[in-house]
């Protein structure tokens, strides 16, 4: 079945175990990026080395307009025949954008509301990073919808680490 699954890094090589992913994308600080791990080929793993923070001028490494670039170019490229895995270190933020980005850029424009309810109904804990959508919404010309409809969803139940979360592109 084709979709997405976003995880913790901790849940990373069970779930590469069970579900046999074909791409894998990480969003890491640069500090503690991670080598490909064994069941993913090289070339279909993309690492972006960015922090979770959502102001610019806030920290080293935040979210940039080549980060939603690279996502966007690596997604393409995924032929969803099997599923692609996303991760940052808890599940709940960084990884949580760059699958809504997948979701927006997959179902088309008019998805965005769409695929921000099925997240918080899928994934009570997502809070996906403010700047990765914004620019995102930006590359997609979704003028402004991503931006509003992330934010209508709330910032979701506090926790430290996410859980295994499935999105599938049929049937959201």
């Amino acid at each position: 079945m084709s979709r997405i699954l976003v995880t913790p890094l901790s849940a990373v090589p069970d779930v590469i175990r069970n579900h046999r992913p074909s791409h894998l994308v990480t969003l890491l600080s640069p500090e503690h990026m991670i080598d490909t791990p064994e069941g993913i080929p090289n070339d279909r793993h993309l690492r972006l080395g960015v922090n979770d923070i959502v102001d610019v001028s806030a920290g080293e490494n935040p979210p940039a307009m080549s980060h939603i670039e690279e996502l966007l170019y690596f997604s393409r490229s995924w032929p969803a025949d099997d599923p692609i895995l996303v991760h940052c270190w808890a599940g709940i933020s960084r990884s949580m954008a760059a699958s809504y980005v997948i979701l927006c850029d997959r179902l088309g424009r008019g998805s965005e509301l769409y695929a921000a309810q099925a997240i918080r109904n899928r994934a009570p804990h997502a809070y996906p990073n403010a700047l990765l959508v914004r620019y995102a919404d930006e590359a997609l010309g979704r003028q402004g919808r991503m931006i509003e409809a992330i934010r209508s969803i709330g910032a979701g139940t506090m926790v430290a680490e996410g859980e295994i979360v499935e999105f599938p592109l049929v049937g959201l």
